[in-house]
């Protein structure tokens, strides 16, 4: 079955053929590890876990690689704020993450690459685009990518460059659309960076945000590979500062689809902590919510759509998912007893079918838990009706297992 994915670089969905064969290279935009991630990157990682699972349930092996953001302007000035060394302050954030992942049952990432962990890579990065001519020295030794060297510059956004002031520099990891600049490979150290610095060719400093991922994903999945996604705000700068570095050292396309997920918004507002709407997944579990119960939620809209999330939401979820738990324990006590039925092929197949159809049309989650709850409807008509034998119940059991090899949300036991 061929799987089309919407590529946000052509703006449409696209039948998703990889570089080899069955073989998947995918690169996800991991987390800065200076606090716990909140719903709205948990959100963005699930949609990420959801399109790993959904490639290996239509016989595609995937290497993903997800990074962790070490070393950047936050988690710099907080480990200073906090008194504690950087390695150590994001530590603890990073065993949290990993927490997470694992409480939201993720398929996790075959490679988790630390950005401290690969400085060496990306100085012959920047050394390479120095000597292409795409990368500078600024006067306080600092390297700055020339986006008026790279004329491709600003495709993914669908930025119009020819009002942009030429030779602006940004030196901050994170800035608005419209401060388009020439952005840092390499920052030099100043006093705001405390003992944070590795030695280079152009003196003390450390790495600029961007250039971390193209060092990593170069270094694991290639020069080019097949999917790269984020959440929708690390399109610009982060996604497009990445192609301009990438295809000027490389000299080859980057990536051949982009994805991004839409943003969450909590009670129709965006989140923050001012308006006390800002959720951990640990926050979350103090209110009595499950991690399946979450999961559901944060799986529940499609990644192109921004997620409203509420407790009410929540709270039916949690209902959702005790239904369907009593649903199987029904199931189960048929399979395991010597009664017989009718042949329940038919139903299965046609929802099966709804539900991969789903699935591949680039992540139609919402058909695809149509067929779900749709295919519990027609069991228990016929439970109800005494008409569902051992064979039956074990085979539709078995098909939402296999659902569940995508959504992961289901309590089987």
């Amino acid at each position: 079955m061929t799987i089309k994915l919407y590529n946000t670089m052509a703006r449409k969905k696209e039948d998703f053929i990889p570089i080899s064969d069955k073989n998947v290279g995918l690169y996800t935009c991991g987390p800065t590890v200076y606090n716990y991630a909140h719903i709205g990157n948990l959100r963005s990682f699930v949609f990420e876990d959801i399109l790993k699972r959904t490639l290996k349930y239509h016989g595609y092996k995937v290497t993903q690689v997800m990074n962790l953001t070490d070393i950047d302007d936050k988690t710099i000035r907080d480990s200073i704020n906090a008194g504690v060394p950087l390695h150590e302050y994001t530590k603890k954030y990073k065993v949290a993450f990993f927490e997470d992942l694992d409480n939201l049952r993720f398929d996790k990432a075959e490679v988790f690459p630390a950005a401290t962990d690969h400085i060496s890579e990306m100085i012959e990065l920047i050394k390479t685009l120095i000597d292409k001519g795409y990368a500078y020295q600024s006067e306080d030794n600092s390297i700055y990518f020339s986006i008026s060297k790279f004329p491709k510059y600003g495709k993914l956004a669908r930025i119009d460059m020819e009002n942009q002031r030429a030779g602006a520099r940004v030196k901050t990891d994170e800035y608005e659309k419209d401060s388009v600049a020439d952005f840092a490979l390499w920052k030099s150290w100043d006093k705001n960076d405390g003992d944070n610095f590795w030695e280079s060719p152009w003196g003390r400093g450390r790495p600029g945000w961007h250039i971390e991922c193209s060092a990593m994903s170069m270094k694991y999945l290639g020069k080019t590979f097949d999917i790269h996604t984020g959440g929708i705000d690390n399109m610009f700068p982060h996604h497009e500062d990445e192609i301009a570095q990438s295809e000027a050292a490389n000299g080859v396309k980057f990536v051949n689809c982009w994805m991004h997920c839409e943003h969450l918004i909590v009670e129709g507002q965006k989140m923050s902590k001012s308006l006390g709407n800002f959720y951990t997944l640990r926050d979350l579990k103090e209110r009595g919510f499950g991690y399946n119960t979450i999961r559901w939620v944060l799986i529940s809209a499609h990644y192109r759509r921004t997620l409203n999330f509420t407790l009410a939401t929540c709270e039916y979820a949690k209902e959702t998912l005790r239904n369907f738990n009593s649903f199987f324990v029904r199931l189960n006590e048929i399979a395991i007893s010597e009664k017989k039925g009718v042949d329940t092929n038919k139903i299965i197949n046609k929802y099966s079918e709804k539900f991969s159809n789903a699935m591949s049309d680039d992540l139609n989650v919402s058909e695809a838990l149509a067929a779900v709850f749709s295919l519990q409807k027609e069991a228990n008509k016929l439970i109800t009706s005494g008409k569902l034998g051992k064979i039956g119940a074990g085979n539709i059991l078995n098909t939402f297992k296999e659902f569940d090899t995508i959504l992961a949300v289901f309590e089987f036991e």
